[in-house]
């Protein structure tokens, strides 16, 4: 008798989707990995025909692009998914909302053959709001940041303390007030407000920073920004800022983040 070493064939992949996606509410505080646990469960239990790798332990077909972090919110995140029958994409971000946790939302999901490759994503628009500071305190900051060529911070990461240049990165960083833009409407790559929900910008005394920044190795964050600010002036929120991702994609011509 001999041993059946293979692993049961798999099915080919004949659709790829990429699928945008965005993390609100408590989930902002959700890692990378508890995001692609959460979404490997939504696709079984959407009932989704996800294709899977070949090998002893397969695995479902999902690539993410770089998450962001923990304890951030975003409306632009992405990931390639890849089925073996093919499915309309709109039945595919239905299936997937009822399927997900509440703070996960699916907001579009469009077909794409070759999946969604890093170099598309070369660029982020953020949304820092920053509580307890006004515009008028926050803007010599950033016009002293924005006058410098480098800006040295470091942070610590997985592989150790990792230091990075977080002007270099910055495109442009805008310093708006808080109640002027809370209730314009948010529109990716553009700058219209968009607030983090069950956040509240009325008070006045508060600061939205508005920054584009390029994509690096290693990442330069929202965080690394305020790092910064903080060590050419002193400025510094007393409380956590609320970062929201607005959009993510390519560095267009005009300064723009093109999805």
């Amino acid at each position: 008798m001999s041993a059946n070493t293979g692993s049961a064939p798999t099915r080919p992949a004949v659709q790829h989707l990429v699928v945008r996606y965005a993390k609100r509410g408590k989930m902002r505080f959700a890692s990378h990995r508890d995001v692609a646990r959460a979404f490997e469960r939504g696709v079984r239990r959407a009932g989704l025909p996800v294709a899977h790798s070949a090998g002893f332990t397969p695995h479902p077909k999902i690539s993410y692009a770089g998450g962001a972090p923990t304890g951030v919110a975003s409306e632009a995140e992405y990931l390639s998914l890849a089925l073996t029958s093919r499915t309309e994409a709109e039945d595919v971000r239905e299936r997937l909302n009822a399927a997900l946790p509440d703070g996960i939302d699916v907001i579009d999901v469009t077909e794409d053959a070759g999946g969604l490759p890093a170099s598309r994503l070369t660029a982020s628009e953020w949304q820092v709001i920053l509580p307890g500071l006004t515009p008028d305190s926050v803007a010599p900051a950033v016009q002293r940041f924005l006058a410098l060529e480098h800006v040295p911070v470091e942070r610590l990461t997985s592989k150790g303390m990792r230091r990075m240049d977080a002007r270099s990165a910055v495109v442009t960083l805008d310093v708006h007030r808080a109640d002027s833009t809370a209730d314009s409407a948010g529109s990716p790559g553009g700058l219209g407000g968009v607030v983090p929900p069950g956040a509240s910008t009325a008070d006045s005394a508060a600061t939205v920073l508005r920054m584009i920044v390029r994509h690096t190795v290693p990442a330069v964050r929202p965080d690394d920004v305020l790092t910064a600010l903080r060590e050419v002036s002193g400025v510094a929120p007393s409380v956590p800022p609320l970062m929201t991702r607005l959009a993510q994609g390519a560095l267009g011509e005009s300064g723009v983040v093109e999805p």
